[in-house]
């Protein structure tokens, strides 16, 4: 959890997928998210956290349902959305904060 709270401190938006392996919309997020790593580049930094190999990372930021997507920069979630959310959608929101 530590190296999570340095990631999310910096200038650089940071999208963070909450996501389960068990979950299916989960598993259509993630090539959605491939795609956006390579629209974004260093633009942005893309992680995912498994809610059940860090439920404390879960709870922190009650995390209710997966995937949760966040965007952080210094440290504050600037965006929130449940659900998938398409490539195109996320860049603009993504862009917003660069």
């Amino acid at each position: 959890m530590g190296n999570f709270s340095e990631l999310i401190k910096g200038e650089q938006p940071v999208l963070v997928d909450f996501f389960a392996t068990w979950c299916g919309p989960c598993k259509t997020m993630s090539p959605i998210l491939e795609d956006l790593a390579h629209r974004v580049g260093e633009k942005a930094r893309i992680i995912k956290i498994d809610i059940d190999k860090n439920p404390h990372a879960a709870s922190a930021y009650q995390v209710q349902s997966v995937p949760t997507l966040m965007i952080f920069k210094k440290g504050e979630i600037k965006w929130r959305q449940s659900g998938v959310v398409g490539a195109d959608q996320l860049q603009k929101i993504i862009n917003q904060y660069v």
